[in-house]
């Protein structure tokens, strides 16, 4: 069964309906859009629980990756990623192998289970992203993409020039 805890995602907390002159700001609201998104993508209806899908999509987009980029990449924890890839592996979805120029890194890669896995939770997700943002016409959903792209790679640069 789905543990929202371990989302840290919690059903008892409303979801507020917001006013458009409220002075919540725009973290508060992803806040709030997130909440709904995590407690609506269940397994059930993914096939998959949203960290995988987000994993599986992120191997998609930079096949043959480190498993430190992976972390990278989705924001998580080290030891949080190696659980991950376990059931991911457990379940022929990815496989992880000695990168051969230094055997102490892993490389990932999704398998073709991996790929249909990915494929049918992605239709899924389609059809709930259509009902979540169905309010917004296409255009603004571009738009509000781009922006959310622009904000995580804004974080990304900043992150990367920290460690230089």
């Amino acid at each position: 069964m789905y543990n929202h805890y371990i989302m840290n995602i919690s059903e008892s907390l409303p979801l507020l309906s917001m006013d458009e002159h409220s002075s919540t700001g725009p973290i508060l609201l992803l806040t709030q859009l997130s909440r709904l998104v995590n407690r609506r993508s269940t397994p059930e209806l993914l096939g998959q629980t949203l960290k995988e899908l987000a994993a599986l999509s992120f191997l998609r987009d930079y096949d043959e990756t480190t498993q430190q980029a992976l972390t990278d990449g989705l924001c998580i924890d080290a030891n949080y990623c190696v659980l991950l890839l376990n059931e991911l592996e457990a379940d022929d979805l990815v496989e992880r192998r000695r990168d051969p120029a230094d055997r102490r890194r892993h490389i990932v890669s999704m398998t073709d289970r991996g790929r249909k896995a990915l494929h049918q939770a992605e239709q899924a997700q389609q059809s709930l992203e259509d009902e979540i943002l169905g309010a917004l016409s296409q255009a603004e959903r571009t738009t509000l993409a781009h922006l959310l792209r622009k904000a995580i790679d804004g974080q990304n640069a900043s992150a990367t020039r920290g460690t230089e």
